[in-house]
């Protein structure tokens, strides 16, 4: 049993507070229809968790999620003896592209199929959200959503996600110092009417410093990123540069 776990890229991303322990924010989520991880779920002799990915395994997004879904469902425990599961990463971590959210989205969405446990979106999302706060858009499976509050409400679009062409620079960005950046350098939240705005008017009426307010923290942490400006759109914290496909704008 396997499933994709798609990329996202952030077509406007607005801080409007602070809660006193995170940054609130508006945001519009975008699929990225080519760019995927895979998460698979095979027999095994023992239960394992097996990938490509940069962390130690108590800090993996696939991890975390079964550790949160067994405690919410103690009896899904039974159904993960001899099976292991297994990540196949493409999409570049430290990105702005929510890899780890939609790895650990994509594997609760695969079990609750797979293995009868039948939650509907709602009660996964209350799993997902203790996983982190990205991963209540990636459970949905929506192509495009606008999200609040700290990424964990959802509301889906009516659209289609868009072809688009990435490029991730050579360059980590760490999503908490650039958040720390902008709340000690740039720190201004503001209401925006962006989430009442179709996607193709935002791109083509405003700057990427205006859509995105990590931009510029990101670019004061990480100067390197200047040389990739001219590439389009900034996505999340960084450090992926976007832009739509030119047959989109035919």
């Amino acid at each position: 049993m396997k499933t994709k776990a798609y990329a996202k890229v952030n077509i406007f991303l607005k801080i409007v507070g602070h809660n006193g322990i995170y940054h609130l924010i508006k945001s519009r989520f975008m699929k990225v229809k080519n760019l995927y991880d895979e998460i698979e779920i095979v027999e095994a002799d023992k239960f394992n968790i097996i990938g490509d990915v940069n962390c130690v395994l108590r800090d993996n997004t696939v991890f975390k999620a079964y550790v949160e879904l067994t405690n919410a469902y103690p009896e899904i425990k039974k159904w993960f003896i001899g099976k292991e599961i297994r990540i196949k990463k493409n999409i570049p971590e430290m990105a702005g592209l929510g890899g780890g959210s939609s790895d650990a989205a994509a594997f609760l969405r695969l079990v609750n199929e797979k293995s009868g446990l039948n939650l509907d979106t709602h009660e996964l999302i209350e799993v997902g959200k203790k996983v982190g706060s990205d991963v209540a858009f990636f459970i949905t499976d929506a192509d495009v959503a606008d999200v609040y509050g700290r990424g964990d409400i959802v509301e889906v679009r009516d659209e289609k996600a868009l072809d688009l062409e990435i490029l991730t620079p050579p360059i980590e960005c760490s999503t908490k110092d650039v958040y720390n950046a902008y709340k000690q350098n740039f720190f201004n939240p503001s209401n925006t009417d962006f989430d009442k705005k179709e996607t193709n008017e935002l791109l083509q009426n405003y700057k990427p410093s205006d859509l995105n307010d990590l931009l510029k923290p990101a670019l004061m942490l990480y100067p390197d990123l200047y040389k990739y400006l001219d590439y389009g759109f900034f996505s999340g914290s960084g450090s992926s540069f976007f832009k739509i496909k030119k047959e989109e704008l035919i």
